[in-house]
């Protein structure tokens, strides 16, 4: 567990995220109406503290030379509690910045509500979370620094909906604070459970990372977010190997399973120009068996959600979490515009008790209905195994990308041999009987385009890598013109 961290105040962090002598307030002086003697002399003993007249600062700057927008918290303010000033400044701020289309960088830090407000500033909360609603709904960026301590309604609001979510190491963050705790409950609230590592672990916040490396890593998130959805340069079509060698089918379901083979994270390794990886659903759920990531292949954009190989395993295959996993990336997709990219690599989903009380057959239809309905681009990538419903789930696009060996599967090919012949002797028979391989899909229409393997991806990781890497780039700079397609034209290429 990481120390507690010695709180900066919001002007220092604001100094040392963006350029030098680029800060411009929004702020303008709080309405004091109708405040009590007692509370108003708090209010100066705060102001006197802190060298803020609220609770929260507001404005905008440069970070990196790219103008944004700020809402930081003061915790030398009465706790970086939340009144109803304090919730009209940061309201304000939020509404400025959507009118004038400008990124929103939030930097919580709070004990939560205002007590001497009371109900009337719980209720702000609702007014803050509408507001965050609406920036997002206009498809503008919204990320949140969280830092020592941020909790109760400033958590469960403005703190908890960020597209990507970092936190300060060693940070308090929870809903309860802890003292509330020990005094409603008479005893002390379970260590190692508020805390900024915890939530990483639990999927609930994307990274955590000392104030000193926030810029760079906001900078490179908003390269992505905000990278241009038209008029990117051209990309030349790679020219595809013709005519692809025809690989027995039991052949090429043996050679995607090989563990050499190369996966998502090798992928991303040699043919990715950025990537920013994301962690979980934010909902306490993570899954080794998904990599989810912001991503460029060259200057086109997009959400990444891969089935990572190394991450499935026996005692762990992908369970229902990570199909949780793979909605919230649909969900920023949708949210920011970006081209989704789906990778089906999986020995298939888990069957288990457990997974049976996640949900697993809900969760895979939840996967295919975001997909056939999303209002982004998406692009399916074929990579290596497709094992029943786990893969299936991933495989609804506007494009799709196979692979030379890979392959689709309602089950195993042992697993079908089993149900047909009561053996595991049929299998290569029956992979060949079902029309799995790649080849067989193109042929139906289910795929549009195979990438060549020289012979195997496995004894060529990176050439190989790099030439998907290419297609990728040249399908998304060219879905990015044309734009999604709908429900209908997903649905056709299963007619046949």
């Amino acid at each position: 567990m990481s120390p507690t961290p010695s709180r900066l105040a919001a002007a220092e962090l604001i100094d040392l995220v963006l350029d030098e002598g680029s800060w411009t307030s929004w702020d303008v002086a709080p309405n004091r109406t109708g405040v009590s003697p007692e509370y108003a002399a708090e209010l100066a003993a705060a102001q006197e503290k802190s060298g803020a007249d609220e609770s929260v600062l507001t404005g905008e700057g440069l970070m990196k030379g790219r103008r944004v927008a700020v809402v930081m918290g003061e915790f030398a303010f009465l706790a970086g509690s939340i009144g109803r000033a304090s919730a009209d400044r940061l309201i304000a701020a939020i509404e400025r910045a959507t009118r004038e289309g400008l990124p929103l960088l939030a930097g919580p830090v709070s004990g939560g509500t205002r007590m001497q407000e009371g109900t009337p500033a719980f209720v702000q909360m609702v007014r803050i979370t509408a507001a965050v609603a609406a920036h997002k709904a206009a498809g503008l960026p919204y990320l949140v620094y969280l830092r020592h301590p941020t909790t109760g309604g400033v958590m469960a609001s403005w703190g908890s909906l960020g597209h990507v979510t970092v936190a300060e190491p060693g940070a308090l963050i929870g809903f309860l604070g802890p003292r509330v705790y020990e005094a409603l409950y008479g005893k002390p609230f379970p260590e190692g459970v508020q805390t900024a590592e915890n939530l990483y672990a639990r999927g609930i916040v994307d990274a955590v990372m000392p104030p000193s490396e926030i810029a760079g890593i906001l900078d490179r998130a908003l390269r992505i977010l905000l990278a241009p959805r038209h008029g990117i340069r051209p990309v030349p079509d790679p020219v595809p190997l013709s005519p692809l060698p025809d690989v027995e089918t039991w052949d090429a379901v043996t050679r995607s399973r090989r563990p050499d083979r190369p996966g998502v994270r090798r992928l991303l390794r040699y043919a990715a120009s950025d990537v920013i990886p994301l962690n979980g659903t934010g909902q306490g759920e993570r899954d080794p068996g998904l990599l989810l990531a912001l991503a460029s292949f060259g200057d086109a954009p997009c959400v990444f959600l891969g089935q990572d190989r190394r991450g499935q395993t026996a005692e762990h295959p992908m369970g229902p979490e990570a199909l949780r996993e793979a909605q919230r990336g649909m969900r920023l997709a949708a949210e920011l515009g970006l081209p989704l990219v789906t990778v089906i690599d999986t020995q298939g989903a888990a069957l288990s008790a457990e997974a049976e009380n996640g949900g697993m057959a809900g969760e895979i239809a939840r996967c295919l209905h975001e997909l056939v309905t999303l209002t982004a681009p998406t692009l399916c990538l074929m990579l290596g195994e497709g094992n029943g419903g786990g893969a299936l789930a991933f495989l609804p696009a506007d494009r799709v990308i196979a692979a030379q060996h890979a392959w689709l599967s309602p089950l195993p090919p042992e697993g079908a041999s089993a149900i047909v012949h009561r053996d595991l002797d049929h299998a290569p028979e029956m992979a060949r009987s079902q029309q799995v391989r790649a080849l067989d899909l193109k042929e139906r229409g289910i795929v549009d385009r195979i990438v060549a393997e020289l012979p195997d991806a496995a004894d060529e990781p990176e050439e190989f890598c790099r030439r998907v890497g290419a297609v990728l780039e040249h399908e998304l700079a060219g879905m990015l013109e044309v734009g999604p397609g709908s429900l209908a034209q997903r649905a056709r290429r299963y007619r046949f």
